[in-house]
């Protein structure tokens, strides 16, 4: 012991936190440069690499084709992973929430459209993939204030096909395992549109459910309001016996 205040050694007279200030710089750093979001760039910077390994020597080398199916599959495996640890360990920022699904989109669009420009994947495939790729990312601006649609089993499975058909697809596959993949494809499809439309119907319901949660907490808040003027207790009985008072009641019945 000294004897000297703690003013006088500048502290505030608690035990220092060991490492506080490089700790705070480190927890501020990682908020971007987490390995979550270096997942996310890395699969970023892929989708390009990807498209050269496609069209290298015509676009129809075997052995670029397989170059080409590797970039595919690390990017959907980076897939895999860097969600799970951005929730796992709280790394979630803006910018991974804004990066993550365009790199989702970018590297699958970028295959499909090779593929179909390429002749291997009919143009109305990659048409009806896109768009029900584009069109939920609409949905989901459209009712982020109401929610967020969880992840549905359905959904995993589509994505999951998805990038075992396309995957097929951009190996130079023949015989039975071309077969294969039509008919891997045929599945992808036909959940990518069956998980489009269930989407589409629970968006509908949690704009709806929004909605009236919205009505019902005006409605309140103006027999509230009344309540609070002298006249109150007339107030609150006229306001309290309008359409939209009787309509939020009913719904929170």
């Amino acid at each position: 012991m000294t004897g000297a205040p703690a003013s006088a050694t500048g502290g505030s007279g608690a035990t220092p936190v060991r490492g506080g200030k490089l700790g705070t710089a480190a927890v501020n750093q990682a908020s971007l440069w987490n390995i979550a979001n270096l997942l996310t760039m890395a699969r970023l910077v892929l989708v390009p690499g990807f498209v050269v390994l496609m069209f290298h020597n015509g676009g129809y080398d075997p052995a670029w084709r397989s170059f080409a199916w590797a970039a595919f599959a690390v990017a959907m495996i980076t897939d895999l992973f860097d969600g799970h640890l951005a929730r796992t360990y709280n790394l979630v920022t803006d910018f991974g929430k804004i990066a993550d699904p365009i790199a989702d989109k970018a590297i699958m669009g970028a295959a499909l459209v090779c593929l179909s420009y390429l002749g291997d994947l009919p143009w109305w495939v990659t048409g009806v993939i896109l768009f029900r790729e584009l069109g939920i990312t609409v949905l989901r601006f459209w009712v982020i204030r109401h929610g967020v649609i969880p992840a549905s089993r359905g959904g995993k499975l589509k994505t999951l096909s998805q990038g075992i058909a396309v995957g097929m697809y951009v190996l130079a596959l023949t015989g039975p395992l071309a077969t294969l993949r039509f008919w891997v494809m045929a599945v992808a499809v036909v959940l990518t549109v069956v998980t489009g439309l269930d989407y589409v119907r629970q968006a509908v319901v949690l704009r709806r459910q929004g909605l009236a949660a919205e009505r019902s907490a005006a409605a309140q808040e103006a027999v509230e309001a009344a309540a609070e003027t002298p006249e109150g207790a007339g107030d609150v009985g006229r306001v309290a016996g309008t359409p939209g008072a009787r309509g939020a009641a009913e719904a929170e019945r």
